[in-house]
């Protein structure tokens, strides 16, 4: 392929989301023609060259056995066939890279979350006339970053040559989109407001929903948490997005009977469940991290401090 010209700025012409495509797929847009009016590169010219095989130089890899698909049997089942895209086949080969090359390890525990729900609601109504409306991920986004302040070893990726332990705390949340799933980026998680942490993650849903992501707001993070309770999912383990080094996994808010004070009573509890890379995150430090984001949705005040 003809290298594509570079703008004034020295980025090739391209429209967001081919450049959003072609970060996902660690395709360069300079090796690129594009199709577009006025020689634009478009989506269909970045889908083109993953199809191709044009990747950004690499180390070698070794190669992963084929896969066998077995013939189609008579009488089996009729289905339909839905082309796989760029996006999706990006998707499949990194958390395949990521079961295959990350020694994943889980740790479970209980939160009980009433105080937070109470707390979620006085907040609402104080700010309800600034038209701020919290969720419950947005406080989990908050308690999750003020735990790996607290538990900064967990905040960690590896890497052949060292153990990469990261001064600030972004934390990627997985967004489902038409293509299969994105995960943007709340920068300085622990610095910022519950309002500010709630509307950044709005806005960066909304876009990620309609491919208007720019490749640094997703691409980049030291720590995922992926939250499945919107859909009553009680408790599930994620798969480490690569390179970070742990991802949280968090079920539904239940109310479920326990044991306060030797008598049986009922609080509400949301299971969560840290997958980590055991390379660089071991069990100790998985559990004191878990301990630390227990103890901040269990006394959310604390996150006001």
């Amino acid at each position: 392929m003809t290298a594509q010209p570079a703008t004034p700025r020295g980025r090739p012409f391209a429209t967001p989301l081919s450049r959003r495509l072609a970060a996902i797929a660690d395709l360069d847009l300079a090796t690129l023609k594009g199709s577009g009016p006025g020689g634009r590169i478009v989506r269909a010219d970045v889908e083109a060259a993953v199809a191709g095989g044009v990747r950004k130089p690499t180390l070698a890899r070794p190669s992963a056995p084929p896969l066998v698909v077995p013939a189609e049997l008579p009488g089996g089942p009729a289905y339909d066939e839905l082309p796989n895209n760029s996006i999706r086949k990006v998707l499949a080969r990194r958390l395949t890279e990521s079961k295959q090359q990350a020694p994943h390890f889980y740790l479970s525990l209980d939160c009980q979350i009433d105080a937070l729900l109470k707390l979620r609601s006085d907040l609402n109504t104080r700010a309800e006339k600034d038209g701020v409306k919290l969720s419950v991920n947005d406080l989990v986004i908050k308690a999750a970053a003020l735990a790996l302040r607290k538990v900064p070893a967990a905040n960690a990726s590896y890497t052949e040559a060292a153990i990469r332990r990261y001064k600030t705390v972004d934390i990627s949340v997985a967004v489902a989109i038409p293509d299969g799933l994105i995960t943007p980026i709340v920068r300085n998680a622990d610095t910022k407001g519950l309002a500010t942490i709630s509307a950044e993650m709005k806005d960066l849903a909304a876009r990620a929903r309609v491919g208007k992501l720019k490749p640094e707001e997703f691409q980049g993070g030291t720590f995922s948490i992926s939250n499945l309770g919107m859909y009553g999912i009680r408790e599930f383990a994620a798969v480490i997005n690569p390179p970070q080094g742990a991802i949280l996994a968090v079920g539904a808010g239940e109310q479920r009977p326990i044991v306060r004070d030797g008598a049986l009573a009922i609080a509400t509890v949301m299971t969560v469940t840290l997958s980590v890379d055991h390379r660089v995150v071991d069990g100790a430090i998985g559990a004191e991290y878990l301990a630390a984001f227990k103890k901040l949705v269990e006394e959310p005040l604390s996150m006001m401090l």
